[in-house]
């Protein structure tokens, strides 16, 4: 239930007219989204004003309200039922009708600019927001997703580089539609999780299967990398855990400069041990036994 637009324009019930006008003249000036970008709180302040101007400055809706044939919201009461038209407030079922005795041309000139003018004046719609998922590739080096709205609309957005996970990107008139023009969607992205990169902290990490005989002798291996498959170089006597670094190859910043990619070596022994595997590595064992766990 929304406040009584009294309240809500600081005005007593006896106030006059003129009054109220300059109330809310002073109110909008100060609320309104276009002097606070950005600020949810002031543009929700303004749509407050503005639906309580809408009842009172309305000569009509005013004596109605005053009379409790109306709520805040503009909408028929049940005289019956003993509401309290001073308990309701502002709202949203007639919003949007042009102020009656405002010149907000005049009043908004310097602030909406000479393309607004003269056309009456309602509040914008409301911003909507959404989550979108994309993947590492696309958050590394941009790309489209279409989105589609649950109006049936799609739009095809830009994902910019080196895009954050959690990231808001606002589009501009996307949001639900107003007398003043539809307001803007703002879209959380998400990133999803990569089958084989994963990000820990600045740096993009992956594991790198290695064999026992490239571990041994070295190597050249083929290496996922976000932009494709590249060759890698694994020393000679290569060790679990040890790390490679791929230069250029790891996430971006919104300038579009490259991180390295870390590829940490995990040597994996074949799927079958055939008898020359095991007949080396008893052989092995019995000479020249070491343990791992000691290092």
């Amino acid at each position: 239930m929304a406040r009584d637009p009294y309240l809500e324009l600081g005005v007593s019930r006896g106030a006059s007219a003129s009054e109220i006008r300059k109330a809310f003249h002073k109110l909008a000036k100060q609320h309104h989204p276009d002097t606070n970008p950005g600020n949810k709180a002031a543009e929700e302040r303004f749509k407050q004003v503005s639906a309580a101007f809408d009842i009172l400055g309305d000569v009509d809706k005013r004596k109605k309200f005053d009379a409790g044939e109306i709520d805040a919201d503009g909408r028929e009461t049940f005289r019956g039922f003993g509401g309290n038209p001073g308990a309701a407030g502002y709202g949203g079922g007639q919003r949007g009708a042009a102020f009656d005795g405002v010149d907000l041309s005049d009043l908004f000139g310097d602030i909406l600019g000479r393309g607004r003018g003269g056309a009456g004046f309602a509040p914008r719609g409301a911003d909507v927001r959404a989550k979108v998922e994309i993947d590492l590739e696309d958050a590394i080096h941009g790309g489209k997703k279409r989105i589609s709205f649950s109006d049936g609309r799609t739009i095809d957005m830009t994902i910019p580089m080196g895009a954050e996970d959690g990231q808001s990107l606002r589009l501009k008139g996307q949001g639900a539609p107003g007398r003043a023009g539809p307001g803007d969607a703002l879209i959380e992205l998400i990133i999803k999780p990569h089958a084989i990169f994963r990000r820990e902290g600045e740096s993009l990490v992956m594991d790198l299967p290695v064999s026992i005989p490239d571990a041994i002798l070295g190597g050249k291996v083929q290496a996922p990398t976000p932009d494709g498959a590249v060759t890698l170089t694994v020393p000679k006597g290569a060790n679990s855990g040890q790390s490679l670094r791929l230069k250029g190859k790891g996430l971006s910043d919104a300038a579009g400069r490259r991180g390295d990619l870390i590829a940490r070596l995990l040597l994996v022994l074949p799927e079958i041990l055939d008898d020359d595997l095991i007949a080396f590595a008893e052989k092995w064992r019995a000479k020249r036994p070491y343990t791992p766990r000691k290092r």
